[in-house]
């Protein structure tokens, strides 16, 4: 038998956790003197210890750290894990495009945009569109682009592109549509024809992976307001260059285009 200071010397876990765990009865003493007090392990709890250990490293609460070890199905062990790893990895995703904007934000003289007034005049595309969650824009896309692929096939003549409600942004939730350019949409599944209206854009190209786009989103509506009048209506991105045509972030193009109607 251990002590609960040999324990902890052991595993690694202090001895105020030791007691911490053993009074939610995550991980109980082999033996408790009834006299003392003193706690005592065996050496067959050190690997216990040690997932424990390792779990909340990854900040597993300690009702799943429980649910883990109690579990006798390995299914269950296996999936209550990787489900905590998804949200460890969604939360590694949001730190580092903060940490892209905040660089960017942080350059001392930041390069200007530029800009270019572009009249894009009406076309049929082969669409999907849907009401969204901000949150779920990227899912969303991922799964429309797919369908759309998979319908137009090699008849597209043109990148990919969407067009997003402001309703998306300002209320974090809203229409969207995403589009392949081709001569003779088909309609299929969630993908039909469907028609991007004529209008006048403030067009800019956003550099680099979509993280750190809203920083370009920013520049580009300050251009608008100092050069140009803004006008109701939703903001078109066409993806130039994305993860289709290469696997380097620092190559990809996102042109972005701000409905506006010309002061001078």
């Amino acid at each position: 038998m251990l002590t609960i200071g040999e324990f902890s010397r052991l595993t690694h876990l202090s001895v105020r956790t030791l007691r911490r765990y053993h009074e939610a009865a995550l991980l109980e003493p082999a033996v408790v003197d009834g006299t003392t007090g003193y706690r005592y392990y065996g050496v067959d709890q050190i690997p216990t210890a040690q997932v424990i250990h390792r779990l909340r490293e990854l900040d597993v609460p300690l009702s799943d750290v429980q649910r883990i070890l109690r579990t006798p199905d390995p299914g269950v062990r296996s999936a209550l894990v990787t489900d905590h790893l998804q949200r460890l990895e969604d939360v590694l995703d949001r730190t580092r495009a903060a940490v892209v904007s905040l660089r960017r934000l942080l350059q001392p003289d930041p390069a200007p945009i530029d800009v270019e007034l572009r009249a894009e005049p009406a076309r049929t595309v082969a669409a999907v569109e849907a009401v969204v969650g901000h949150h779920d824009i990227s899912a969303w896309y991922a799964g429309a682009m797919a369908e759309l692929e998979a319908a137009v096939g090699a008849a597209v003549t043109g990148p990919p592109g969407g067009s997003y409600d402001n309703a998306l942004f300002e209320q974090e939730r809203g229409h969207a549509v995403v589009y392949l350019p081709t001569a003779a949409p088909p309609r299929t599944g969630r993908v039909h024809p469907a028609t991007l209206p004529a209008a006048e854009l403030a067009v800019t190209t956003h550099v680099g992976e979509h993280d750190g786009i809203e920083v370009t989103y920013g520049e580009l509506g300050t251009w608008v307001v100092e050069n140009a009048m803004s006008v109701a209506g939703p903001v078109r991105e066409v993806y130039i260059v994305g993860p289709r045509d290469t696997s380097d972030p620092a190559a990809w193009r996102t042109e972005i285009g701000w409905p506006v109607f010309r002061v001078t």
